[in-house]
Parts: C-alpha cells; structure tokens; sequence
C-alpha cells in the first residue's frame, strides 16, 4: 500500500529551467519535507540548475544538503547562542537578527559566514533599521556575505524593500548582496533596475517546486472494501454508518498529514463562511476527506488513522477495485509520502 507522488518529469523539469532562468541569483529553498518530495531528492537536483546557494530552515537540515550538494548553505533561522550541535563549516552561511548574537558568534567563531537580516512587516526575526549601524559595529572578524530580507506574502513588498535598500545604503554594513523572500517577478525586476548596485538574490521554494501543480500528481492504493448497511458501526469509533453504502480503506493517515491542516488564513467573508460551516461539519462528525472517487470528494467514515483512511461511500457509486488508486488533493508541503516517481 502507498501513498504517492507522481510526477511529469519533463514538464516539472521545464518548469524549474524555467524558474531559474527567470530569477538571477536564484537560491532555491530546500526545507521542512522537501515540498512534498524529500530534502534528499531536491538536494540532487539544485546542482544541474546552475546555482551556487541552497536555503534551508533550520541548522537540523544542513547534514542532507551538505552530503548532496557541494555549493553553500544558508540557514535561513538565525543563529543563537543557546543552540548546540550548529555545524560551521567554510560552506554553512549563518542568518543573524540581534545584535548581541552577532558579538557572541564572532567571540566563538571568528570567520564564520553571515547575513545580516532586517525586521521586515513579518515581525518574525531581525533588526530594525536603526540598528544597522550597531550591527555593523558588532560583526568583528565575521565574514558578511549579505543582508536577508523576509517579506510578508501581501502588503507592499516593494515599498518594504526599498526602505530596506535606502537603510542598508545609509549604514555601514559593507554588502552589495540581498537575499530577498517572497518579492514578486515585476517587484524584483523593480529593484533590479532602480538598485543596479545591489545584487538581489530571490530564495524561492513553493514557487519552483510547486510552481507547475499539473505536472505533480498525488494518489492513493484502495487497500481494501467492505458493504456496509444503514446504522452498522465501524472504525475505533463504531461510528454508524448513515446509509447503506461501502466502506473504502484507503493508503494514507496522520502519518503522512493527511487529516491535519495549517489555521485557515481566509479573509474574504465568503471564505470565513465556508470555514465556519466546514468547521460545523466536522463537529457533527462529518469530515470531507482529500480523496476523489467518481469525480467527487468523499467523506471521512472517521478521522484518519496512522496510516490509513476509513471513507464512506454511498450505495450506488462504483467502487474501486482493490490494489488500484484513486486521485487525492494533498498540500504538498504538509504530506509525507511513502514514495515519489519522477516519470
């Protein structure tokens, strides 16, 4: 039984050619799952695209790049003294956003690599603009390969940038180089031309490797099915079936994400509404699952197992014959699959 990801090679192929011959200086992300294909298989395949840099998320994820890529590493979550275990070698480029942490890593580790990052709208890590200047001052003998800039995915990115561009200008960090998340085509190309001094370096994950959705392809092996009457029990709930029907056994639980969602970032009313009676639903204990069978998502029979999915379906529609699959609407960067064919 497998949960699986299948892929269009040549056209998944095309579009990440594609992507990079779009984005000078391209550093493409390589985090958390991979994107839905594992940080090992993406790490083989950056080298052929030409770049030199590969992101991470975390110092935890270094170990599979390193052993397959041969370029440098940027560790996108910045360094703190607490941490234990952080490799640095010449190719591990640190992300630092607080002053004391830049004079702490330049007395333990003189030499090591760093970006400077800048406390964009995200308000997740960073310095202020008035702290540059103190940055500066606190490198001592690291190496500054540039300054990182986080953007938010909505607001003005491009007035944010050239805050950041304007204070990076007017300090004393020494870097022609920004490292830039989530800036747009038309906003890079902005920058590009209204900053040629500076070099912008896009790091880029969801949109190279899931950029061309048609090309990536998620489905299921039917493990086994069971004709199940109005009112009989099943499942470690006993819950009672609501018709007569077929209880379908489906590869793909808790295990692999299936079941388990980020909180909603809708902000549309109607989005809210659909939330909120989706949300209605599964407190009656009816849950719509990522599985497709006839055309139509079908419903949880009870919340996913570890490793497999209980779903009901009504009398009438045909079954799919065991051993075989069916079509599932996954978010690739929340599943585990148990294997990935790049046809």
């Amino acid at each position: 039984m497998a949960l699986t990801l299948r892929v269009t090679g040549d056209r998944w192929r095309a579009h990440l050619r594609e992507v990079a011959g779009n984005n000078p200086g391209l550093v493409p992300v390589v985090k958390g799952n991979g994107y839905g294909f594992g940080i090992g298989r993406l790490a083989r395949r950056v080298s052929w695209l030409g770049v030199d840099t590969v992101a991470v998320g975390s110092y935890e994820e270094v170990p599979e790049l390193t052993s397959r890529f041969d370029g440098d590493v940027l560790v996108m979550t910045p360094w703190r003294p607490y941490r234990t275990s952080v490799p640095y070698g010449r190719r591990v480029v640190h992300t630092l956003g607080r002053v004391d942490d830049l004079r702490e890593l330049s007395s333990r580790h003189p030499g090591s690599r760093v970006v400077v990052e800048g406390l964009t709208a995200m308000s997740r890590h960073g310095l202020t603009r008035p702290e540059l200047a103190a940055a500066a001052g606190a490198l001592g003998d690291l190496r500054l390969e540039g300054f990182a800039l986080h953007l938010p995915m909505t607001g003005d990115r491009l007035g944010q940038t050239e805050l950041w561009c304007t204070a990076l200008q007017d300090s004393l960090l020494r870097t022609h180089t920004v490292f830039v998340s989530h800036l747009g085509a038309f906003e890079l190309t902005t920058m590009c031309e209204r900053w040629p001094a500076l070099r912008m370096r896009p790091r880029i994950g969801t949109e190279l490797w899931l950029g061309d959705r048609a090309a990536l392809h998620a489905v299921a092996t039917v493990i086994d099915a069971h004709r199940v009457s109005r009112g009989e029990r099943v499942g470690y709930r006993q819950r009672a079936m609501p018709r007569d029907g077929t209880l379908l056994v489906v590869a793909g639980g808790t295990a692999h994400g299936i079941g388990l969602e980020a909180p909603t970032a809708a902000t549309s009313l109607r989005a809210r509404a659909i939330a909120l009676a989706r949300g209605g639903l599964d407190a009656a204990g009816f849950a719509l699952s990522p599985y497709s069978v006839a055309g139509r998502q079908r419903w949880f029979a009870e919340p996913p197992h570890m490793q497999v999915s209980l779903l009901f379906l009504p009398r009438g529609v045909q079954v799919p014959p065991i051993g075989t699959e069916i079509d599932v609407d996954v978010r690739l960067t929340t599943t585990t699959f148990d294997a990935v064919h790049i046809l």
